[in-house]
């Protein structure tokens, strides 16, 4: 349940814009990196104070500096009163617990995203929170630390120079960064799919015990994909409606493809979601059909021994005068009749399809 809630009390009563950490801390030193680029120059550096980075702010360059580690507050304090952001918006990007959300702020825009990957062991889903500002020619991204970085391609890009991000403003960079996490959920719900699939083969072929547990787990990793993407439709849809400055005309196209890209991915979740709903009806009527067929085949056999048993307590009587009991004959007649009359209702079984 750790990555349902966390740990809010530490917040109660204290003034709206407080600088608390909410969340785990799993970085010991907060990395700062600095890509500074126009189209014919590039920086790129990591920086040992926050500092140095307050250089870059006059520059007509398009600043990206990213945060991995935000347990920090001095730190975000420091670059928040530098770039003029608002406390309510620092106490969001320490708050780990966010929703995904965007915030107008004038001068700049705030965004708050997840980004899933797998673990380390590759069996569980596990999201970080990522929070973007876009400003006028700056980009802020801050990362909770977690492995799972996917914006090694980004940065591939602006080394080499590829495509249109070197020539275009700091709108298209928090575009490609918003791109590449959900590019990145295609990739999770894949793999995720190819489980569901096993699981389905698995419930049809030889459904066991412990299947029902790999359903149970299956849709609470859908529960949790679906409240981190749900609010996602909303966050992009807002950028794509283009009524902030900050955004420009040219990225507007390029923020609807990744809206319907969000639709892509909430509707690949919701079918997920019924496939696991049908394969937790087909296990328990596996289950029903398989308890129907011992019960069928437990009835049948005492059927059939009904009247043998019925024949086998008549002449098992102890009285003394029985017509057959001295007969010569009488046991082999018995144990024919007995066969005889077990034969007669297999075929009659067999006959209405019962066997």
């Amino acid at each position: 349940m750790k990555r349902y809630t966390k740990k809010r009390s530490k917040k109660a009563w204290m003034s709206p814009g407080t600088l608390v950490h909410i969340g785990e801390k799993t970085v010991d030193i907060t990395g700062v990196t600095v890509i500074d680029y126009n189209e014919t120059e590039l920086r790129e550096e990591t920086l040992h104070k926050i500092e140095e980075c307050f250089l870059l702010k006059d520059r007509p360059t398009v600043t990206w500096i990213n945060l991995e580690g935000i347990h920090d507050v001095q730190l975000i304090e420091k670059l928040g009163a530098c770039y003029e952001i608002h406390p309510l918006t620092l106490e969001d990007i320490l708050n780990t617990d966010q929703h995904p959300k965007i915030d107008d702020m004038e001068n700049y825009i705030f965004i708050v995203l997840k980004m899933l990957h797998y673990n380390n062991n590759g069996t569980d889903i596990v999201s970080e929170q990522v929070s973007l500002i876009l400003g006028n020619n700056f980009v802020f991204s801050f990362q909770e630390g977690i492995k799972g970085d996917v914006f090694e391609p980004l940065r591939q890009r602006i080394r080499g120079n590829k495509g249109k991000i070197r020539k275009m403003g700091a709108d298209y960079l928090a575009y490609a960064i918003v791109d590449g996490i959900v590019d990145n959920y295609f990739a999770v719900l894949e793999k995720l799919g190819e489980q569901i699939e096993l699981l389905e083969e698995e419930i049809v072929t030889n459904p066991q015990p412990e299947t029902l547990q790999k359903i149970h787990y299956f849709k609470r990793e859908m529960l949790y994909i679906r409240r981190c993407i749900w609010p996602l439709r909303e966050v992009i849809a807002a950028l794509a409606k283009r009524e902030s400055a900050l955004i420009k005309e040219s990225t507007e196209i390029y923020l609807r493809d990744v809206y319907d890209h969000v639709v892509q991915i909430i509707d690949t979740v919701e079918t997920f979601r019924e496939m696991l709903s049908s394969i937790l009806d087909i296990y328990l009527s596996s289950l029903s059909n398989r308890m129907n067929q011992v019960m069928k085949v437990l009835t049948i056999i005492a059927t059939i021994f009904m009247p043998l048993t019925f024949l086998a307590g008549v002449y098992g009587m102890n009285f003394k005068y029985m017509p057959e009991l001295e007969w010569q004959w009488g046991y082999p007649l018995i144990l024919t009749l007995m066969l005889l009359v077990g034969c007669i209702m297999l075929l009659f079984f067999k006959n209405r399809k019962w066997l």
